[in-house]
């Protein structure tokens, strides 16, 4: 489907932005030829057709469906490779082609790449300087060419702080919904507290939760939430609290009130809040087993088939294949001289032996091979050669805010936390 519009010119902040860019494609177009990289049209586009992203549309057809030249729609594409693959366009997103209005000459493209960042490839004619290949004559004669410069571009919002809270009933899902709570802030709150709860085993009826966050606006209508800001959540009478801030480029994310971060060695659990609660309210969704006397050392998460299985930690995959003695497909990680975890029963094994894992990357989905009357992941954590229980293993908080920054990081906090106890 096509939809025009027309539109007011472009910021100046985006111009300028495009313009440098501009500037940097035409200085290493030939790099032994000088030429002057200026572009001979200021026309600002002002038309757009939004080309919406069907079942089965690709990027070249759509652009064909546009009335793109084949060659303009593969220099575009060419330019984009190094970041953004238009190969990769997404269903339900849309291709915004801008045209200046006086000649109808398609100048920009615009592609949302994810919520954080839009693909921008623009066109401009620019001069270059150069001598006659033909060696005949030493005066330089200027040539026009047109070139096309893709750059991500950060999305620029309009943000409402907004504070939300809820009472566990049943799961922090459903009370997201039974209190209107967009659900995908939800999951960031849960994010947030990912190295200090395990949302398939912690949660008690009872426990209440409340968070400060940020809420998106895009030409005057609500997109969905941004970063979570302050969060505590109450589990079992124990409170906890978590408190983004920026301390410099190496050190940044969640810490708790005293300035500690609370992104530790392990994840609390290895199957992400987001498949946890999907389908929660229709029954239990996990069953903890860590027996001693049995020798069944380890938990058990009850999910469906095919959920994601995410690495607790960054380390190297011992072992990943099909194991003998009843785990089925079994994938094992070294995670340091001290600790290893197991993965067993899986549907499907997507890492090898030898390969370096990071902390949150899926190494598998759920399956119930080897011994396994039904789906489950039978989660193990391994010290010193000796099977342990996670759930009591105590960590220590990661890289705390220094001295010389802590005023700074109560400053932005205090606020906070008054918005936390209200």
């Amino acid at each position: 489907m096509v939809k025009a519009k027309f539109f007011l010119p472009l910021i100046a902040g985006v111009v300028a932005i495009g313009y440098f860019v501009i500037q940097q494609q035409a200085a290493s177009i030939s790099p032994e030829a000088a030429f002057d990289a200026t572009a001979v049209s200021e026309l600002i586009p002002e038309r757009v057709e939004q080309m919406e992203i069907v079942p089965d549309a690709t990027y070249a057809g759509l652009m064909e469906q546009a009335g793109i030249a084949a060659d303009i729609s593969a220099a575009i594409y060419d330019a984009s490779q190094d970041v953004y693959d238009l190969a990769n366009i997404r269903l339900g997103r849309t291709l915004d082609l801008y045209f200046a209005t006086t000649t109808d000459e398609l100048r920009e493209l615009v592609y949302q790449i994810d919520s954080e960042e839009e693909l921008h490839v623009v066109r401009a004619h620019v001069e270059r300087t150069e001598l006659p290949a033909d060696g005949a004559s030493t005066t330089p004669r200027v040539a026009t060419v047109d070139i096309w410069q893709a750059a991500a571009v950060p999305i620029n919002y309009d943000v409402a702080i907004a504070t939300d809270e809820g009472v566990i009933d049943s799961s922090m899902y459903q009370a997201a919904l039974d209190n209107g709570i967009d659900i995908r802030a939800i999951i960031e709150l849960a994010n947030a507290f990912q190295w200090t709860i395990d949302f398939a085993l912690d949660p008690r009826v009872g426990d209440t939760f409340r968070f400060v966050y940020e809420k998106r606006f895009r030409d005057g209508e609500y997109v969905g939430p941004g970063r979570i800001l302050a969060g505590r959540y109450v589990n079992d009478g124990t409170p906890y609290e978590v408190f983004y801030f920026e301390e410099s480029e190496e050190n940044s994310g969640y810490f708790d009130a005293d300035g500690n971060s609370v992104q530790k060695l392990f994840l609390k659990a290895p199957v992400a809040f987001k498949y946890i609660s999907s389908g929660f309210t229709t029954g239990k969704r996990y069953v903890q087993a860590f027996d001693v006397s049995t020798g069944h050392r380890a938990i058990d998460y009850a999910a469906t088939l095919g959920t994601p299985i995410r690495a607790v930690g960054d380390g190297t995959v011992v072992s990943a294949g099909w194991s003998s003695q009843g785990y089925g497909n079994l994938t094992s990680i070294r995670h340091n001289a001290t600790y290893t975890t197991n993965y067993a029963h899986q549907s499907r094994i997507i890492v090898k032996a030898g390969q370096k894992v990071s902390q949150g990357q899926t190494i598998g989905y759920v399956g119930s091979t080897g011994f396994s009357t039904g789906p489950h992941l039978h989660f193990e954590m391994v010290k010193n050669g000796v099977k342990i229980n996670p759930l009591k293993e105590i960590l220590p908080p990661g890289k705390a805010i220094a001295q010389e920054n802590r005023q700074r990081f109560l400053d932005q906090i205090t606020p906070l936390r008054q918005q936390l106890a209200e």
